[in-house]
């Protein structure tokens, strides 16, 4: 019988890290620098496990290699995406990702990195980097060099419920008393531009990453973003705030019962507000703030009851 894929996150200390995670939404977390939930993630630098069903004690990835008939049989050898959330109690890194083709060849057959993030909860007047005023490759080089980092980088205001989506190719950085959930492609890498001279517990500098970043940014900036498209339905509303070659994602606000069907197309599930139960097959779900999990191909019908908020993915 195909059932529900409940998942157990993975963890990782970051020097920009802290206790929301455990604060916010009750994970055991290792310490008071935790900046990432991995939540569903095949990645071999960090693969969720199965909690329930035949399946539980797996790991994501090999499920996707030993179960393909529950993913639709895909062609991708790699589980495609990644969801995480991101506790930016500093502020991170200024970054960029690559594409495809890029990390192909310089990450030993890594996925390139286009991601989009839901903005949970942030502190008063928060605000992200996102993108830069470059007109050309020499001037980026030249901004960079004599680090005019004010000229260069684009400031944004954001404010819970904001949506971003973030192209590989695109310098971002997420900053201080910022909560996010991030939807990825499946990849591990980052290029780091600028991380304000910070120094590690050892007391070193931190790598940058110039010459592969100024390899990989989008010059000049490219302003992306999509249109929410609004869909009410019997207790849900449901909003799709992208849909690209890499994912699509959605926001379903629940408020009673209401029933889905998805019969060739698994979905990545986080329920980030409220709490509620999913009911298939007479067997019954519980979901609440923090939990993750996945809804296989061929499972049919089933219902979300409860008042709840969920941020749900698909490629």
């Amino acid at each position: 019988m195909v059932q529900p894929l409940l998942l157990k996150p993975v963890f990782k200390e970051r020097i920009w890290g802290g206790t929301a995670l455990r604060d916010e939404f009750g994970y055991e977390i290792p310490n008071d620098q935790t900046g990432e939930c991995w939540a569903i993630s095949a990645h071999p630098n960090g693969p969720s496990i199965i909690e329930n069903g035949p399946y539980a004690g797996m790991a994501l990835d090999e499920l996707w290699r030993k179960n393909p008939e529950l993913f639709g049989n895909p062609k991708e050898e790699a589980f495609p995406l990644l969801t995480k959330i991101l506790d930016a109690n500093m502020d991170l890194s200024v970054q960029v990702h690559p594409e495809d083709a890029y990390a192909k060849v310089h990450e030993n057959g890594e996925l390139g990195k286009t991601e989009c993030w839901y903005i949970l909860d942030c502190k008063k007047d928060a605000h992200m980097i996102f993108g830069h005023n470059a007109k050309t490759k020499e001037d980026l080089i030249q901004q960079i060099s004599k680090g005019k980092w004010n000229e260069l980088l684009r400031k944004v205001k954001i404010k819970p419920g904001d949506f971003f989506y973030v192209p590989s190719g695109t310098i971002h950085a997420l900053c201080e008393g910022t909560l996010v959930l991030e939807t990825q492609q499946s990849s591990d890498t980052t290029y780091r531009v600028y991380d304000y001279d910070r120094r590690d517990t050892e007391g070193n500098l931190r790598d940058l990453h110039l010459e592969k970043a100024i390899d990989v940014t989008t010059v000049p900036h490219h302003e992306t973003g999509f249109s929410p498209v609004v869909e009410a339905r019997e207790n849900a509303t449901i909003t799709m705030f992208a849909k690209s070659s890499f994912f699509s994602v959605y926001k379903w606000d629940i408020n009673g019962k209401s029933a889905f069907s998805f019969i060739d197309q698994y979905l990545l599930l986080s329920v980030i507000k409220g709490d509620g139960v999913l009911v298939h097959d007479g067997e019954r779900y519980p979901l609440k703030k923090g939990t993750h999990f996945i809804i296989p191909v061929g499972l049919g019908e089933f219902v979300v009851d409860g008042k709840c908020e969920l941020i749900v993915s698909h490629t």
